[in-house]
């Protein structure tokens, strides 16, 4: 069963001779559960893909589907509500309030969409990322590798359908990147939640059922390495 289709799905940034066609034609489905890193170079256009799929910049033409919902029909308001609900955005730079501790970060779109915390699901989360002992430390008081476990956290708060990754252990060493790596092997295999990672690393990528390269806007290759 497909959880997301993506049909013609063209990004253009500019007017005439200026254009930058940032993706150019993609089409690909991804199936509920499936685990999929996306690679290629910088500038390729993976994480205007990933900011599209995940409901944060329009594209120029083409559908996307979640659920069989075309999510570019609805407004503004209904997009933020979507995103908070549905998706769960994993960035590099961690993006955490730097005034909030890690139970108010991880908490936050549960709060900010006026709903109730699962304390339960709050507390397997601190539990499954290693946080325990550190609920109440702002992200200044935590390690780069913390910090990207409290986002994972955040991201992961309302189980979302899909979970998206933009290049997640870019600003982490070695040990970190492949603690980082484990932790969404482990949430997407315990939480049967859709995967998609964008990165550069080889050994991220090969964890994945499926790499789908894009080049110049465009997929060059699709292929599944595990089912």
């Amino acid at each position: 069963m497909d959880i997301l289709r993506i049909e013609d799905l063209r990004k253009t940034y500019g007017e005439g001779e200026n254009a930058v066609h940032a993706l150019d034609g993609v089409s690909f489905s991804v199936k509920k559960g499936e685990f999929v890193a996306i690679i290629g170079p910088s500038g390729s256009g993976k994480s205007t893909l990933l900011h599209i799929l995940g409901g944060v910049d329009r594209p120029t033409s083409g559908k996307v589907y979640m659920d069989g919902q075309d999510i570019y029909k609805q407004n503004d308001d209904q997009l933020a509500i979507f995103r908070r609900r549905q998706v769960g955005l994993i960035y590099q730079f961690y993006n955490l309030i730097p005034v909030l501790n890690v139970v108010e970060n991880m908490t936050l779109p549960v709060l900010m969409d006026g709903r109730k915390v699962n304390e339960a699901r709050l507390r397997e989360l601190i539990q499954t990322l290693g946080l325990q002992g550190r609920e109440h430390h702002l992200p200044s008081q935590l390690s780069g590798g913390q910090q990207q476990r409290v986002s994972i956290g955040r991201a992961l708060m309302n189980a979302p359908a899909i979970v998206l990754a933009d290049e997640p252990t870019g600003n982490l060493d070695s040990k970190n990147s492949h603690e980082i790596v484990e932790l969404l092997k482990l949430s997407h295999e315990k939480y049967h939640q859709t995967l998609i990672i964008i990165t550069h690393d080889e050994n991220i990528a090969l964890r994945a059922d499926r790499i789908i390269a894009i080049e110049d806007g465009k997929i060059a290759r699709d292929e599944v390495i595990r089912t």
